[in-house]
């Protein structure tokens, strides 16, 4: 067995749906070095992101808590500066924890001067990283833009940037493939990877699938919109006032730029739908040349490949886009993990885990210490073909629908106050429980057939199901509160710690 300290490649897609990789999409979509890597690896088919959108779910994500107690509940809802990460512990470890794009952490304002830059865009930067490459989907200064106009583009300001060139929303980008910024981004992790030693620590973040969704040529046309699987449907659209609401917040013409009058139909929903395929099958081809590079390089054994998304994306199901809903589509994420010599590869884990577990699993692969802060549980057992004793049963995601600044239409709609605005999803084999803060029904939902939309929470037969998973939630909220010091005591002899 090698004694090398391992290198770290964590590689987090955006928006990328669990069922595109393992699931009922699977058949419709290419994504051949993604399933390469699973066959050589241990895969999690039961992963759900712990909260949404983009800001809260990295948040939780570096930091292994649950939003509730991280408290960075929406895009721009700043992270207190002292809560440990993934980046903060691994350098006062020794190591230098290199970022490659973006992580979406909204800085704590009581230690800047107001007119700091970073109080300006919720695209800022965790605390404890290296930024290697600067990549913003709607801020400025991204490396990809002045790459951009170095070859010759003529680069318009966000959003028209992803406006395609033509007359329908599959026409191509304005940018070539080799020039987008999937490729671009590949292009520096492997630059700059190359020139180090043994032992680096690489967070590699794709924007792609991430809306808005225009692909370069031929990813725009790679797949054909009559063959895409149809969205899920319901025989009632607008079956609890959330989801009614939701239908109006966001629709298909809010996936695209430039076509605000698009209509809402089962041919627009393929051609969006092929859109997102194409770009996820982009970002797997630029995965496979990081693999390659790996191999090549002779670094493939000694490397700790960690590969998930940040949340999903709803595709048109239920005539929903994007993922502010309680869906499983819109939490439910890939996971896979190849440990440098582990024992077994290729199994799948079936048990449920949660995007909290990812960095305790992380710091456990190299031998660090995981702070008593941190809600999440290293993964470590599962990678050596072992299910650690008294496992969850259960995962619970949260989610913050509200604005502090300008009410949602959730608010407006529901009366809601900017604290009564979320909800919690307890999920426990088929079951699905969601609970609102204020005004709005609970739901209740059996999803053993794939289906969503049906809520037995006023069904008398299911009174005791959903009243157990009541008790199952207050028990998950009672047990995960915030754990700083939850293991310390000041005593007659100073500060002791439990192990």
């Amino acid at each position: 067995m090698s004694k090398k300290t391992p290198n770290t490649l964590f590689i987090v897609i955006d928006q990328l749906r669990a069922d595109c990789v393992f699931g009922a999409l699977k058949s419709s979509l290419d994504l051949p070095n993604i399933r390469a890597l699973a066959s050589d690896a241990v895969s999690f088919r039961n992963h759900y992101s712990v909260t949404s959108p983009c800001g809260p779910s990295r948040v939780s994500l570096l930091t292994a808590q649950y939003a509730s107690n991280h408290g960075a509940t929406r895009n721009g809802t700043p992270l207190k500066r002292d809560v440990p990460n993934l980046a903060t512990v691994t350098r006062d470890a020794g190591f230098d924890p290199l970022l490659f794009g973006y992580t979406d952490t909204s800085q704590d304002p009581r230690f800047l001067p107001p007119d700091d830059p970073r109080l300006f865009s919720y695209e800022e930067l965790a605390p404890g990283f290296n930024e290697i490459v600067r990549m913003r989907l709607e801020g400025d200064s991204s490396a990809w833009e002045d790459h951009l106009r170095a070859h010759g583009y003529d680069v318009p300001a966000y959003p028209d940037m992803y406006r395609p060139r033509g007359d329908t929303p599959d026409s191509p980008a304005l940018y070539a493939a080799e020039h987008s910024d999937t490729a671009y981004l590949t292009d520096r992790v492997i630059e700059d990877l190359g020139q180090r030693p043994q032992g680096w620590f690489g967070l590699v973040t794709y924007i792609r699938p991430h809306p808005p969704f225009v692909a370069p040529a031929p990813y725009n046309d790679m797949y054909d919109a009559a063959d895409m699987p149809p969205a899920k449907a319901t025989d009632d659209p607008d079956w609890h006032p959330y989801v009614a609401t939701a239908r109006r917040k966001a629709n298909v013409a809010s996936t695209v730029i430039g076509f605000p009058d698009l209509k809402a139909s089962d041919a627009t929903t393929r051609m969006i739908r092929k859109l997102y395929f194409g770009l996820a099958t982009e970002v797997d081809h630029h995965i496979g040349r990081l693999i390659d590079w790996l191999k090549q390089s002779g670094q493939y054994d000694d490397t700790l490949i960690v590969l998930t998304a940040d949340h999903g994306e709803m595709l048109g199901d239920y005539g929903l886009w994007g993922k502010l809903t309680f869906h499983d589509a819109a939490f439910h994420v890939p996971l896979i993990i190849r440990q440098p010599h582990a024992a077994v590869r290729g199994i799948t884990v079936t048990e449920p885990t949660e995007s909290i577990d990812v960095t305790p699993t992380i710091l456990d692969c190299l031998g660090l210490d995981i702070p008593h802060s941190m809600d999440g549980k290293s993964l470590m057992p599962f990678l050596d073909g072992a299910t650690p004793k008294d496992w969850r049963k259960v995962t619970v995601s949260e989610l913050d629908f509200g604005d502090p600044i300008s009410p949602t239409l959730w608010q407006t709609d529901h009366g809601l106050s900017i604290d009564a605005a979320n909800l919690a999803v307890l999920r426990r084999g088929p079951m699905r429980f969601v609970q609102f803060a204020g005004a709005l029904p609970p739901i209740l939902l059996d999803a053993s057939n794939g289906i969503e939309s049906r809520n037995l929470a006023k069904n008398s037969a299911h009174v005791q199901t959903m009243l157990d998973l009541m008790q199952d939630m207050l028990c998950h909220r009672m047990v995960n509160t915030d754990g700083t010091f939850s293991r310390t005591l000041i005593t007659d002899d100073g500060v002791k710690v439990a192990s």
